[in-house]
């Protein structure tokens, strides 16, 4: 995506590529067709715009977060398939850790014991793929990955990752913002496989002018999709908060630069950097499955070609008819981390439909988002009046309402819709002066649209106690 200094949309370009799915648990993804498909949207987006990368002022990087990339620098080759965030796989290494180990994680790095994080990852790679271990393989996420692309790769590429990317590898250290040695050795990684952290926006490099840029431009900011989001969403300072839609849904509410440690299940992480100043941390909250429920309705079920589709599904009844669907493809995340959790749909009867499913499906996002949030209220101690959202499903009306009328507050959508590709290119605008400061910035900020709740507290109340109930079937599935 490509924005001009009012922060609008002048060129666009997109793909999808593919899931990979080898078994149970294992979500993959393939490095070297990320890469492919980045230079394919890049070509795209400036023959939108119908300009050239020189016309551009600076990049910048969002991607997400956990997913882990090792490569080999002389090569340029990724050594396996990447493991995604959602990928469980290091589940039982996990359980090996001592209580102690844990403590140390969790204080040190502000995130609880998963294998949604990338430390975990990285050590199943160095366990199972053998050229991991070679002096020339190098770790790191997407961000990393498609910057040393970027930035010439097997020519000289730059090996560097932000603040926001590292604080969820299990490995950096939050008062530090730094590579930790207690928990590098925790999870027995070698410290020079690693990128050097940086702020969240700085120029790192220049493209290399062979690339699809076909010049040399400024990349000058790397953060994480939700971080991105914050940073689109204007949400600077401490007390502001977002939810981003995606694949998965993540809460990110703003603590300013105190690091405050949750007491109900959610992470603490950096929100970000800019250059020298002090880091803003944030507490989050992440539901694992929420747009890739909508997948799975399309690529496995079958009952929609297209995730447009749900809404005019699901439309076409007036609710789910007693029906509750849990997505828990992978376990369930903040606030209950259960790496063990399965889906479940229950209170089917010969009655139900698809319709009630697609409607089952768009309350569980909801559900799952008021899970999180009542926690974030909780440790923050701050009632919630309205919610700014952003991503993919606010273009889903229905949906938006439900969730206005499950939490029983406001819910604001921007006029951009995309704020984690804005918050990459703020971030990389301020590092080059195109935008001189925050404050402008929060100028530009406008609302496309808000929903009210429509329901009165008890319906809300009985509803939600019902998915409870579902949620606990699924933590008790083996029983």
């Amino acid at each position: 995506m490509i924005f001009d200094h009012a922060g609008k949309v002048v060129g666009q370009h997109q793909l999808e590529h593919r899931q990979i799915l080898p078994q149970a648990g294992w979500v993959e993804h393939d490095a070297s067709e990320i890469w492919d498909r980045t230079q394919e949207v890049i070509v795209g987006a400036l023959k939108q715009a119908n300009i050239l990368g020189s016309d551009l002022a600076a990049i910048g990087i969002t991607n997400q977060r956990e997913t882990t990339v090792v490569w080999d620098v002389t090569t340029g080759r990724p050594l396996s398939h990447a493991i995604v965030w959602q990928d469980t796989r290091t589940a039982d290494f996990l359980n090996t850790l001592t209580d102690q180990e844990k403590e140390t994680v969790r204080f040190k790095s502000g995130l609880t014991i998963a294998p949604y994080f990338s430390g975990s990852k990285m050590n199943w790679l160095m366990k199972n793929v053998p050229e991991a271990n070679s002096p020339t393989a190098r770790f790191g996420t997407i961000d990393s990955w498609l910057l040393w692309n970027l930035s010439g790769g097997v020519q000289g590429g730059v090996h560097v990752t932000d603040v926001t990317n590292a604080s969820r590898t299990l490995l950096m250290n939050l008062e530090t913002l730094d590579w930790d040695d207690e928990l590098l050795s925790i999870f027995s990684i070698p410290v020079g496989a690693l990128p050097q952290i940086k702020s969240s926006s700085e120029q790192y490099a220049l493209t290399d002018p062979h690339g699809p840029f076909g010049s040399a431009v400024p990349i000058a900011a790397i953060l994480g999709d939700q971080q991105a989001a914050m940073v689109g969403q204007v949400c600077f300072k401490r007390g502001e908060s977002k939810t981003t839609y995606g694949t998965g849904n993540f809460a990110l509410l703003n603590t300013g630069t105190n690091i405050v440690r949750s007491s109900n299940g959610l992470l603490t992480t950096v929100c970000f950097k800019f250059g020298d100043e002090p880091a803003y941390y944030a507490l989050e909250g992440s539901v694992a499955v929420t747009g890739s429920a909508i997948q799975w309705l399309r690529d496995q079920l079958g009952i929609i070609t297209h995730a447009a589709e749900t809404e005019n599904l699901a439309s076409t009844v007036k609710d789910t008819a007693g029906v509750y669907f849990v997505p828990a493809f992978s376990g369930l995340f903040a606030p209950y981390w259960r790496s063990d959790a399965r889906g479940v749909i229950v209170g089917l009867t010969r009655a139900a439909t698809k319709a009630h499913l697609a409607r089952a499906a768009l309350e569980a996002i909801c559900y799952q988002t008021r899970d999180v949030m009542d926690a974030m209220v909780a440790d923050s101690g701050v009632p919630m009046t309205e919610m700014r959202v952003d991503g993919g499903i606010t273009a889903n009306s229905l949906c938006m309402q439900m969730q206005a009328d499950i939490m029983g507050i406001d819910i604001s959508r921007p006029l951009v819709p995309e704020t984690t590709a804005l918050g990459a290119a703020y971030a990389a605008g301020l590092a080059v002066k195109f935008w001189a400061s925050t404050d402008e910035l929060r100028s530009q900020w406008q609302e496309s649209r808000r929903w009210s709740a429509t329901t009165s507290r008890d319906e809300r109340e009985v509803g939600y106690g019902q998915w409870k109930k579902a949620v606990e079937r699924t933590l008790n599935w083996i029983d």
